[in-house]
């Protein structure tokens, strides 16, 4: 075990001496190697159990990167292939995007039409407990691996909710998450008013919605459309830019600032407005993030749209998943998001214009939406 710790030591020394520091930053850099070392080897010798050294090292690298921000995290080599694939659908899901936050692992939002929203899994819920597992201390990896597993198994959610004083439970079905990221119809009195529920923003989106919208601007007869982006957890920059491009003559849609001059853009509207200006009332809320919020808030910044609901989530960056020699990999934050007046998204969201609160009882689609109501009455007065 010792060996391990001293050839560990050995590696940071060499790494690092081989790189160009000032003489304060060097120093402090290897005050801190040896404190590192004179952790492990506390560990070692103090620890009421035996510990594997590769999974504390592990733990280490991951600590690193959760302490930039909750979305970057290390994949050991087993967690990398699950994720690869997962996407090909060989393991079941429950239907929500999670974040870290405080070392607590955050729901972001939970995908429309899937186990988890149709148990009552809400926007902002922490999850404590993954059957009879604590949570608190794992990664999010760990929490999402923990998550998986065969389809049509079942899983036990533990969750704190605000303003509920006690936990709540949830036992979710596993299966095959499949979103449809496109909903419409015709409401209102009159039925001239055009409802698009848009879920995510998915590698085909953009032409699922704006066929629908063309659709109905051939009947010529919707005085406007309502667009629904509560619980849509974003997905692909692209597809945000050409869905908000779609309503927009000109001007600037996001912006994206990192490091890399690779990384550094601007993004702006093609000439033409899919509806000719008709009016458009966009519905947000808590579990509205990232995508969601670049076409709200490019909308609102242009004044081409009403914001109606409550504050968004606040995920305004983008991640890079890279692979490592090691066969894992890294989901690093590259860049973040910036809103046409310049405003950054990150930990702030999209504030709406006109504050409606969820009520209790929400619920898409429902008699009890009120958020909806809003919107339909204001189209009507």
């Amino acid at each position: 075990m010792k060996k391990k710790i001293l050839s560990t030591l050995l590696f940071f020394f060499i790494f690092f001496s081989t790189k160009a520091f000032s003489n304060t930053a060097s120093d402090k850099l290897y005050e801190k190697i040896d404190l590192f070392g004179e952790v492990l080897e506390k560990i070692q010798k103090e620890y009421v159990d035996e510990i594997d050294q590769a999974d504390a090292m592990d733990s280490a690298i991951n600590g690193v990167l959760q302490s930039l921000d909750p979305y970057s995290a290390y994949m050991s080599p087993e967690l990398f292939k699950n994720m690869q694939t997962e996407s090909k659908g060989e393991f079941g899901g429950l239907g929500i995007e999670i974040g870290m936050e405080a070392g607590v692992v955050k729901v972001i939002s939970p995908i429309a039409d899937t186990p988890a929203e149709k148990e009552g899994i809400k926007a902002g819920d922490y999850i404590v407990r993954i059957n009879n597992e604590q949570v608190q201390g794992k990664t999010l990896m760990e929490a999402v691996k923990l998550m998986r597993g065969p389809v049509g198994s079942s899983i036990k959610l533990t969750v704190r909710r605000k303003g509920e004083k006690k936990p709540l439970t949830f036992n979710i079905k596993r299966q095959i998450i499949e979103v449809k990221s496109v909903e419409s119809k015709i409401l209102g009195k009159q039925k001239n008013i055009g409802y698009i529920r848009l879920k995510s923003f998915n590698e085909n989106s953009d032409k699922q919605f704006i066929k629908e919208i063309n659709n109905y601007e051939k009947q010529k007869k919707l005085v406007g459309y309502i667009i629904d982006l509560r619980n849509n957890p974003g997905g692909l920059l692209t597809q945000a830019i050409s869905i908000t491009d779609f309503f927009l003559e000109e001007g600037e849609i996001v912006s994206t600032k990192g490091r890399q001059i690779s990384e550094t853009r601007k993004f702006f509207a093609r000439a033409g407005d899919g509806i000719k200006g008709k009016p458009i009332i966009v519905l947000i809320n808590n579990g509205s993030a990232s995508a969601s919020e670049i076409f709200a808030g490019a909308l609102k910044d242009h004044k081409r749209a009403i914001i109606i609901g409550e504050n968004s989530y606040g995920k305004g960056s983008v991640q890079s998943i890279i692979p490592l020699n090691n066969g894992g990999g890294i989901r690093l934050t590259i860049s973040k998001y910036y809103l046409p007046s310049g405003q950054s998204i990150s930990e702030v969201g999209v504030s709406p214009d006109i504050i409606v609160k969820e009520i209790e009882e929400f619920k898409l689609d429902s008699d009890k939406d009120n958020q909806l109501n809003y919107a339909i009455k204001l189209f009507q007065s």
